[in-house]
């Protein structure tokens, strides 16, 4: 098994946010496609992907409609995607991934999570070369070859293909994205969910006191409002 698997395996080991954190996150999701590509799924691929995700995390019919119908309001502020880098103590690279309707309030904020736990937030590009820029697609394992899959979906940029509890997993590079949604829509394959991820491309290992360094420093971050996902290289 590759990097994707690992990665895979420990974050589903690490303790979610809460139901409603999920929420939030995907409400922003749904605002940011709409306002990019309209409210139409059927026209926007990427509002097509956060339904997908709503629905994998139970989030009502209802929840999902009223979003999007509220995303449509042109008297909607929009939110803003900002990356921010930097690094915790024990030399511990973080990339924090935002969705933010108001920047100045974001930077305040995680700047003042690294000041208070001896970290330092960093300029654009500090941390960001350290992680792949991934995308993945969940799907079904009924009545799917897992093997014939990976051979068959190399074509469109697919690096990894595996199964776990949860189906089917595929990896690819970011921008392979578009072509994986529309190959597997065309050949009637449900996508359960699908996104981006980071994954670093070296970790490193800390004494269990270092460690609880590090984690208060991503406990903080991650009940920010405006964080919509924190990537490290500290081994998990």
């Amino acid at each position: 098994m590759g990097r994707a698997f690992e990665f895979r395996k420990a974050r589903k080991m690490k303790r979610w946010s809460a139901m409603s954190k999920a929420f939030t996150r995907i409400g922003k999701d749904i605002v940011i496609a709409v306002k990019e590509g309209g409210p139409d799924p059927d026209a926007n691929s990427r509002l097509r992907a956060v339904i997908q995700n709503a629905k994998a995390v139970n989030m009502p019919k209802d929840n999902i409609e009223r979003a999007i119908k509220r995303a449509s309001d042109k008297n909607l502020g929009d939110y803003k995607e900002v990356l921010f880098e930097g690094y915790a103590p024990h030399g511990i690279a973080i990339l924090i991934e935002t969705a933010t309707d108001n920047n100045t309030r974001t930077v305040a904020n995680v700047r003042s999570y690294f000041n208070k736990c001896n970290g330092s937030l960093g300029t654009s590009g500090s941390v960001e070369f350290m992680f792949d820029h991934t995308c993945n697609f969940r799907i079904p394992s009924e009545g799917i070859d897992p093997e014939e899959l990976e051979l068959e979906m190399i074509d469109y940029g697919a690096e990894e293909v595996f199964v776990d509890d949860d189906g089917i997993l595929i990896y690819a590079p970011f921008e392979s994205f578009g072509a994986i949604q529309k190959e597997l829509e065309s050949r009637d394959i449900e996508i359960l969910s699908s996104g981006f991820e980071r994954i670093p491309q070296v970790t490193k290992q800390l004494s269990e006191e270092d460690a609880a360094d590090v984690e208060k420093l991503l406990e903080k971050i991650e009940e920010d409002d405006d964080v919509q996902n924190v990537y490290h290289t500290m081994q998990e």
